[in-house]
C-alpha cells in the first residue's frame, strides 16, 4: 500500500513538472513571430513589440463610452422648423469622453501653462496668450447688470469648477491639442523616456509635442539630449534596442479632440439604459429616462435634473426645494450623470461639437462614424529634406473675422501642409484635402457639375448662385500696419451658413427645455464666443469595442 502511495506521488510530481514545462513553453511563443519563426523583442536587435499590452489606459477625465447603432436626429419637437433633424440610423465606435465640461480651473491651467513658456510681455508671444484667453465680455448686456461675472467668473475660486464660457471653437481645438501633449510627456516622463521633471524646465521651442516626438524625436523639445533620454539614460540596458517610445510602444495616446455631433449625441441619448436584447425600450427625450425634467425617485422627487430656463424670467425657480440651484452656470456634477456616467449632457451650457453645420447629415453616404469636417494634412518637409519645426520665427496666427489673433501653431510643433496629389491619386475613399463641402448639397456637389466647362459659373457670379451665401466680414491692414474691419453689409447674403460654422449641442441655463434633447441641434459661427457654450473632450478608443466580455442575459 505504501509503494502504491509512492508511485502515484512521483507521478503527480511528473504531471506538475510537465504542465509546468508546457506553461512555460506557450508562455515564450509570445516573444517568437509566427509568421517567420523569428525572436520578437532580442537583445541582440530585431522587430521590437510591446507584447505585453493589455488595453488602452483610461486618459485624465474621461470615460469609457462603449459605441454602438443609434437613431441619430430623432427629436420629438420641431418647434423651430428648422428641418435638420432627419431620423438616420447611424453607427459609432467606442470612444472615451470627459465626465464633465471643461471647468474653469482646468482652462486656467492651460492659460497658466501659456503664460509660462511664451510669456506674454515679450513681443513674439504676446498674441499666443492673449489669443486663448476667453473673451470674459460676453456676460455684458445692454439692459442687464452682470459685471460681476465679467470680473470674476473665469478666475475667482468661487468659479473654478464651473464650466468655462466665452470660448470660441478654434479655442477649444487648440485646448484640446495642448492637453495630448501634456499628458502624453508625463507618460512618457513617468516611464523614463523624458527627464524627470523636464516640463517644468520647458521654454518656447523646448516644450513637448507629440507629434514631433513620433516624427522626429531629435528635435523633440529644441533637441536637448538631457531632456529627451536615450538608450542607458533611465531605460534599462536590455531595452537598448527601443531608443525612443513609439506607437508599437502602447505608451502615446491618441489626441485629445472635439467630440463629432454624432459621438456627443450618442453619448448623451445614452440609450443603453433603454437596451433589451437587441432593441431599445422606447424612446427618451432627455439624457434621463422619463419625459420630464424632475426626478421622480422618491427621496428627491420634483428635484431638477438639469440646469435651465424654466419660462420667461425663470432661470431657477421659486427658491427653495423646487429650485434648480443655478440662476447662471452651476458646478460640475452638480446633477446626476447619465446611463454612461457623463454629467451635464443636457443643461449648464451647450457644448461645441467637431462638425461642421449643414441642414443635412447625409447617411447615405456613411453611417459609421458620420462627420463633416475632414481637411487632411501632412507633416511639412523642409528644404533640407527633414521635417520642419515650427520655431519662434515662423510661427503662424491667424486673424479671425472679428480681429482677434490666434496662433495657428506654437514652436517645436511640426509644420503641416494640406496633402496633394501624391496621398490622392487613384484613391476612391477621398480626392482632395478639404472635405467640408463633399454632397452638402451645393452646385459642385451635382453630380452634373462640369468642372472647367464653358457652362461653369463665372467667379464673378459665384456668390449669386452659391447654395451657402453668408456674409464675408474681412480684416486686412493698412500702409501703417493698422487693422481694417470690412464689415460686409450687402443685402444679398442668402444665409448665415459658412465652412466656418460649427454645430452646438445641448441646452444650456439660457435655454428653454425645448433645447435639452440629445437630437437638437444648432450652429454658431467657429471665431465666436458666448456665455452659453463651453465644451468637452473626447478620445478615440484603440482595441476592443469593450473592455467586459459579452453574456447572454439570464431571466
Amino acid at each position: 500500500m505504501k509503494v502504491n502511495r509512492i508511485m502515484a506521488f512521483k507521478v503527480l510530481v511528473v504531471a506538475a513538472i510537465a504542465l509546468s514545462l508546457t506553461g512555460c513553453s506557450k508562455g515564450s511563443s509570445k516573444n517568437v513571430s509566427s509568421a517567420t519563426g523569428w525572436k520578437i523583442n532580442d537583445k541582440a536587435g530585431g522587430f521590437q513589440h510591446n507584447s505585453k499590452f493589455k488595453k488602452q489606459a483610461t486618459a485624465p477625465g474621461l470615460v469609457l463610452v462603449e459605441g454602438g447603432t443609434f437613431t441619430m436626429g430623432k427629436v420629438q419637437d420641431d418647434v423651430m422648423h428648422d428641418w435638420n433633424n432627419s431620423p438616420n440610423q447611424q453607427h459609432v465606435q467606442s470612444f472615451y469622453m470627459d465626465e464633465t465640461e471643461v471647468t474653469n480651473i482646468m482652462y486656467m491651467e492651460y492659460l497658466d501653462w501659456l503664460k509660462r513658456i511664451y510669456p506674454p510681455d515679450q513681443e513674439n508671444y504676446k498674441n499666443i496668450y492673449e489669443g486663448a484667453c476667453p473673451d470674459t465680455l460676453v456676460w455684458r448686456n445692454r439692459l442687464g447688470y452682470n459685471e460681476t461675472m465679467t470680473n470674476n467668473y473665469l478666475r475667482h475660486p468661487a468659479y473654478a469648477e464651473y464650466p468655462v464660457v466665452g470660448v470660441n471653437w478654434i479655442q477649444a481645438v487648440e485646448f484640446s491639442r495642448w492637453r495630448t501633449d501634456r499628458v502624453n510627456e508625463k507618460t512618457l516622463e513617468d516611464n523614463k523616456y523624458l527627464k524627470k521633471g523636464g516640463k517644468l524646465e520647458a521654454e518656447a521651442g523646448k516644450s513637448f509635442s507629440t507629434d514631433t516626438y513620433l516624427a522626429a524625436p531629435t528635435k523633440t523639445m529644441g533637441g536637448d539630449e538631457e531632456l529627451v533620454l536615450k538608450k542607458g539614460r533611465g531605460r534599462a540596458s536590455k531595452d537598448s534596442t527601443n531608443v525612443y517610445a513609439q506607437r508599437t510602444s502602447g505608451l502615446i495616446l491618441p489626441d485629445y479632440r472635439l467630440p463629432t455631433e454624432a459621438e456627443w449625441e450618442y453619448a448623451a441619448a445614452a440609450d443603453v439604459g433603454q437596451r433589451e436584447y437587441n432593441i431599445y425600450k422606447g424612446q427618451k427625450k432627455y439624457p434621463w429616462s422619463g419625459s420630464y425634467t424632475r426626478s421622480g425617485k422618491r427621496k428627491v422627487r420634483g428635484d431638477q435634473l438639469a440646469n435651465f430656463k424654466q419660462g420667461k424670467g425663470d432661470y431657477g425657480g421659486i427658491a427653495g426645494w423646487s429650485d434648480d440651484n443655478a440662476d447662471i452656470t452651476n458646478k460640475a456634477k452638480a446633477y446626476p450623470p447619465n446611463d454612461f456616467g457623463l454629467y451635464d449632457m443636457a443643461g449648464n451650457v451647450a457644448e461645441w461639437v467637431a462638425d461642421v453645420y449643414r441642414p443635412m447629415v447625409d447617411d447615405e453616404a456613411n453611417d459609421f462614424n458620420y462627420y463633416r469636417g475632414n481637411v487632411y494634412t501632412k507633416n511639412k518637409i523642409g528644404e533640407d529634406g527633414k521635417y520642419e519645426i515650427v520655431t519662434t520665427e515662423n510661427i503662424k496666427y491667424d486673424t479671425l473675422a472679428n480681429g482677434k489673433i490666434i496662433a495657428r501653431n506654437f514652436p517645436g510643433e511640426l509644420a503641416t501642409v494640406p496633402v496633394d496629389q501624391n496621398e490622392t491619386y487613384l484613391r476612391v475613399n477621398f480626392s482632395q484635402s478639404d472635405n467640408r463641402n463633399y454632397r452638402d448639397g451645393d452646385k459642385p456637389s451635382r453630380r452634373d457639375f462640369k468642372f472647367g466647362s464653358e457652362d461653369q459659373e463665372k467667379p464673378e457670379d459665384a456668390n449669386s448662385s452659391k447654395m451657402y451665401n453668408s456674409p464675408q466680414h474681412n480684416v486686412s491692414g493698412d500702409s501703417l500696419g493698422n487693422m481694417v474691419r470690412k464689415f460686409d453689409n450687402s443685402n444679398k447674403r442668402t444665409t448665415l451658413i459658412n465652412d466656418d460654422v460649427r454645430v452646438y449641442k445641448g441646452g444650456s441655463w439660457r435655454d428653454r427645455a425645448y433645447w435639452l434633447d440629445p437630437a437638437q441641434r444648432r450652429y454658431f459661427p467657429q471665431d465666436m464666443a458666448t456665455d452659453y457654450i463651453g465644451f468637452r473632450c473626447a478620445m478615440s478608443r484603440v482595441g476592443p469595442k469593450s473592455d467586459k466580455k459579452k453574456k447572454a442575459k439570464r431571466n
